[in-house]
């Protein structure tokens, strides 16, 4: 099994087009060490030709673009399978519309992913508008077979973050997605949108040989830190990092091979090269993705 990180950054990218945070700041002038990052995305493929994608972001053109594997052959026929969703956020699922050309798009999500699409920001709406658009139901503890020995079983994140869109919460608003290679018995797991690390949710990630888990802000104050808004990381629906119950401690008793932050918002000092946060995350047997980053299983 292969993994592509296509885009590692929180919605917005790194840097933020209207941001003038010290991150943001050091990555246009170039006065600290830190690479260009867009909107989190990965691709999972068991033979290197055909193609599963999880999460369409904004940046999904470019990100294709930049990872051959992904280029069109004989015409118009691409190589991504399908679309596999964790949430309904903008930032993860707005890439849908810009694969409307396509002739059709096989899309994996839960019900209320699905209804919070199609009743709440009405993505889904617009896009069978343009294309065909297959719903495979996303069963929370249910293994899925993808094809060519690669499946996934979905698990619930819970969390309080009030939706956008009017649809509710519950089971599956937000869940995470553990890959497994049949053949070898080896699976990673993604989860870029994670609340609480729930003994639950810790339970998923044990046998893992690779995990890609949220690291949108390195303390639950960053962003009122910064006068850049009025919630913290949790309110918002992210662990942070930092802290006694923050994710950085709870990871690093998971013996994986690999464990990454994904989902890595521009406020976040991890993204800086040189920064002290980043030290001791990758002392702590933590890597920060990076665009292109690409993982054999």
């Amino acid at each position: 099994m292969w993994l592509r990180v296509l885009g590692s950054a929180a919605g917005g990218g790194f840097p933020q087009w209207n941001c003038d945070c010290p991150r943001c700041r050091a990555a246009r002038d170039g006065s600290r060490p830190c690479r260009a990052r867009t909107q989190s995305s990965v691709a999972v493929s068991a033979d290197r030709r055909r193609w599963f994608v999880l999460n369409a972001s904004p940046d999904i053109r470019h990100q294709i673009e930049a990872f051959p594997a992904l280029h069109p052959r004989q015409g118009r026929e691409s190589p991504i399978e399908a679309v596999l969703l964790t949430d309904a956020e903008l930032d993860h699922t707005l890439g849908l519309l810009l694969l409307r050309e396509g002739r059709g798009i096989r899309l994996h999500a839960t019900e209320a992913t699905r209804r919070a699409l199609y009743a709440g920001s009405g993505i889904l709406r617009t896009l069978e508008r343009y294309c065909a658009v297959e719903w495979r139901p996303v069963v929370v503890d249910a293994e899925e077979a993808l094809g060519d020995g690669l499946s996934y079983r979905a698990f619930d994140v819970p969390t309080t973050k009030a939706s956008r869109f009017g649809t509710g919460g519950g089971t599956g608003t937000v869940v995470g997605y553990r890959l497994t290679d049949q053949r070898t018995g080896r699976s990673a797991v993604y989860a870029p949108g994670v609340q609480r690390l729930t003994p639950e949710v810790l339970a998923r990630l044990a046998g893992c040989s690779c995990l890609l888990v949220d690291g949108t802000c390195w303390s639950d104050d960053e962003m009122i830190a910064l006068g850049l808004a009025g919630k913290t990381a949790r309110a918002m629906g992210h662990v942070p990092i930092d802290g006694p119950d923050g994710s950085l401690r709870q990871l690093a008793s998971i013996p994986a091979e690999r464990k990454f932050y994904v989902h890595v918002n521009n406020t976040n000092p991890i993204l800086l090269d040189d920064s002290p946060e980043r030290l001791l995350a990758g002392k702590s047997g933590v890597q920060v993705a990076e665009d292109g980053l690409e993982i054999e299983i």
